[in-house]
Formats: C-alpha cells, sequence, structure tokens
C-alpha cells in the first residue's frame, strides 16, 4: 500500500471518530524516519482510544502488518507508526505542551563551521 493510499485510510478513520483539528505534514525532506506526520486531538482518553482503534482495524482490514501503538492505555499521546505514515493522537493540553508541528515545520538553518585558523 502505498503512503497516500496508507494516509487515506487513516483520514477516513479520522473523520469516522470525529477526531479534531487534523494535520498532515510532509516531512520526507527532513527525516529518513518517515514521509508524513499526521497529527491530531481526541475530546478524552476514550476518545482518543476509540480513534486510535479505528485506524488500526481500517489497516488490518487492508493487511497492514508490523504496526506499532505507543501509548495507547494512557491515551493522552498514542503514537501509531506505519512506517511512512506516522499518526500522532493528542489529548488537548499534551498537543498544547509538546507543539510537534512546530517542532516540524520550523525552519533550520545550518550552522556552517567556521574554517580552522592557520599558523
Amino acid at each position: 500500500m502505498s503512503t497516500e493510499e496508507k494516509l487515506a485510510v487513516i483520514l477516513q478513520a479520522l473523520d469516522e471518530r470525529k477526531a479534531l483539528d487534523v494535520r498532515v505534514l510532509d516531512v520526507s525532506d527532513r527525516t529518513q524516519m518517515t514521509d508524513r506526520l499526521v497529527i491530531c486531538t481526541g475530546t478524552s482518553n476514550i476518545h482518543i482510544r476509540a480513534v486510535a482503534d479505528r485506524i488500526l482495524e481500517m489497516m488490518k482490514e487492508r493487511g497492514i502488518k508490523g504496526i506499532r501503538c505507543e501509548g495507547y492505555h494512557e491515551a493522552r499521546w498514542v503514537l501509531i507508526d506505519f512506517g511512512d505514515v506516522v499518526v500522532h493522537l493528542f489529548d488537548p493540553d499534551d498537543r498544547v505542551y509538546y507543539r510537534l508541528e512546530e517542532f516540524w515545520t520550523r525552519v533550520v538553518r545550518p550552522v556552517e563551521a567556521e574554517a580552522p585558523a592557520t599558523a
């Protein structure tokens, strides 16, 4: 399944379970770990788990395996890793605290090293 196909399934699951403030970031030019980040908010721990469950269910129906899911039991920040797409489900307070969108969208300029002094 392509990155865009996975993304479409994930976005459908988020819509079905009424996830809030959904953002998709293309980070393919910034990291080799993944191509897309999906960041969204749930209204409660129960809501966040329901959203995570629907994503996992829909991907499993399509034969996607090797899924890694972190933070499910606490459901304050659930991370679901599909390799080329990583989903972050936050409770409102943790989303504000961690500010992932700001971290990934900030433009970082490389610092050029000064040439060593010659004697």
